[in-house]
């Protein structure tokens, strides 16, 4: 018996409780009954070319860099003040706290207010008028929910007291521990070892970075801009 099958024997949390926890919360139910609407009308759909093929293959690549982006872009948005207005999304709001309370699981996941409002009809609008075919856009749908639905389920796993069992997982894990216990500016990706933050310059070597102080409280070194 290996380490970390011994010490998840020890704690009693298997990847059976995470499954169970997983599933109580909206998000993975929101993204999966799009994945499940997206594959029944790719199905129905027919029309199958070599870019459906292909459409997975490009978005496989593609997925960690955008993740950085929305990572950086998006969650850890600086709270900015346009007259007497701030601007401040509820995702950034979301992740602030997430930063601030890791082990605080409904936090854990994407806010389901913003899957509704935007997010998922955002991505479905895409999938439907973006592409030069239906068949095409609707591969392109089942791909972005399988791979937002493993997006949540290691994100919630990596924070859950299930430990790392295999090589890769154990270097998914503790990149995004060292984001959120060593340095924020750092180790932007969750569902790869680190392939977009090797090439965007933010996979250093932990040993040479300064633990930070605004880890556990993004941004609170400044005020709105």
């Amino acid at each position: 018996m290996t380490t970390a099958t011994t010490r998840n024997a020890r704690t009693g949390f298997t990847l059976r409780h995470a499954q169970r926890e997983f599933w109580k919360h909206p998000s993975p139910w929101m993204i999966g009954s799009t994945l499940v609407a997206a594959l029944v009308a790719r199905i129905a759909v027919g029309d199958w070319q070599i870019t459906d093929a292909i459409v997975p293959v490009v978005m496989l690549a593609l997925f960690p860099f955008f993740e950085w982006i929305i990572h950086v872009c998006i969650l850890h948005w600086r709270p900015k003040r346009l007259g007497p207005l701030t601007i401040d999304p509820l995702l950034a709001r979301e992740h602030r706290a997430h930063h601030s309370h890791p082990r605080d699981i409904p936090l854990i996941f994407i806010p389901w207010k913003s899957l509704a409002t935007w997010v998922l009809p955002l991505t479905v609008a895409i999938g439907l008028l973006a592409f030069p075919r239906l068949g095409m856009g609707l591969t392109y749908l089942v791909c972005i929910g399988t791979l937002g639905l493993a997006y949540e389920w290691t994100h919630y796993l990596i924070h859950s007291d299930y430990k790392p069992k295999t090589a890769l997982y154990r270097a998914i894990w503790r990149n995004h521990r060292h984001h959120h216990f060593k340095n924020e500016h750092y180790w932007f990706t969750v569902t790869s070892s680190g392939t977009a933050d090797r090439v965007l310059g933010t996979y250093p070597d932990p040993a040479r970075v300064q633990n930070s102080p605004t880890a556990k409280n993004l941004h609170a070194e400044h005020q709105p801009a």
